[in-house]
């Protein structure tokens, strides 16, 4: 007896010493993986950086100093100054006008997402397999490939010139579609579409009042992706619209790009300056609109890439 009771504690303990390398292990630190990382990390981050040091500096100063260097007289509120009040305060209008273009692009796109990812995930209707893999195609096609078949049925209509010739075509997104078909299959339980039925609610209350709170994380990861695309957005205005004012940032900048670099030497434009300036305060909005909506972004994220 004394011989088995002294073998029980033994043989409990031995699993106890079996755990403590098995939680060492899931520890360990690999070199080369931490390297990489550095060097992704360092290839995103290093034309920030460029950026921010670039905009402060004159343009002079752009072409006589260390890239990843300030100059020997940073100048950032005069430049951030003489970016603002350019061409009478033009910037601001065209920040304005791509918040405009980028936030209702956004918002509708991600809302008729939810509303057609829904609909394949919990309807079933005639050639709703064949309505899905037409959608799947629709990913594999470049949006620069429709910018002019666009432009020709905008014109048609007498939409050109207008913020409609950008926004309409923006909200379109058959990636989100998938995104949210996808999101809604497990998000949206059958069982509680059911039982808003049986309480006598409409198929739209169902989708307004109970579905697109359960969507909101996928919501928001259409939202963002839309935002980014629209913001970044610079062909399809530059084909649709004509009138300097209505110019979202990126056509905008790349305006005064064309200006510096046909104005003389890149050196003594002092556009080059206000050119850069304006690039880092056009990302400004995409930071905090990542910094507040993380947290939605990364958990659409997670549900989207769960094996069905």
């Amino acid at each position: 007896m004394t011989t088995a009771i002294s073998k029980a504690p033994a043989a409990a303990a031995a699993p106890r010493e079996s755990a403590a390398p098995r939680r060492r292990s899931t520890n360990r630190r690999s070199t080369p993986l931490t390297i990489a990382m550095l060097a992704v990390l360092a290839y995103f981050l290093l034309p920030l950086l460029w950026l921010v040091i670039a905009s402060t500096k004159s343009s002079q100063d752009l072409f006589d100093s260390f890239g990843l260097w300030f100059s020997h007289s940073p100048q950032p509120w005069t430049n951030v100054r003489a970016t603002l009040t350019q061409d009478h305060g033009v910037f601001l209008r065209w920040l304005l006008n791509t918040v405009l273009y980028a936030g209702v692009s956004a918002v509708g796109a991600a809302l008729l997402a939810a509303a057609g990812g829904y609909g394949f995930a919990k309807y079933r209707f005639r050639f709703g397999g064949a309505a899905f893999n037409l959608v799947l195609g629709a990913v594999m096609v470049p949006t620069t490939a429709l910018a002019i078949p666009t432009y020709l049925l905008f014109a048609q209509v007498g939409l050109v010139n207008t913020p409609w010739a950008v926004i309409l075509p923006s909200l379109v997104n058959p990636f989100g579609l998938y995104l949210m078909r996808i999101f809604a299959q497990d998000a949206v339980p059958d069982s509680l579409i059911e039982a808003g039925r049986i309480d006598g609610a409409g198929e739209a209350r169902i989708f307004f009042r109970i579905a697109l709170r359960l969507l909101a994380p996928g919501l928001v990861t259409v939202l963002l992706f839309t935002l980014v695309s629209t913001w970044n957005n610079y062909l399809l205005p530059l084909i649709m619209l004509n009138d300097p004012r209505l110019y979202p940032v990126t056509v905008g900048l790349a305006s005064w790009s064309a200006q510096a670099q046909n104005g003389g030497s890149g050196a003594s434009s002092n556009m080059l300056a206000l050119v850069m300036t304006g690039s880092l305060l056009s990302i400004i909005p995409l930071v905090v609109a990542f910094v507040l909506l993380q947290r939605y972004w990364q958990s659409g994220l997670a549900t989207g890439a769960v094996k069905q």
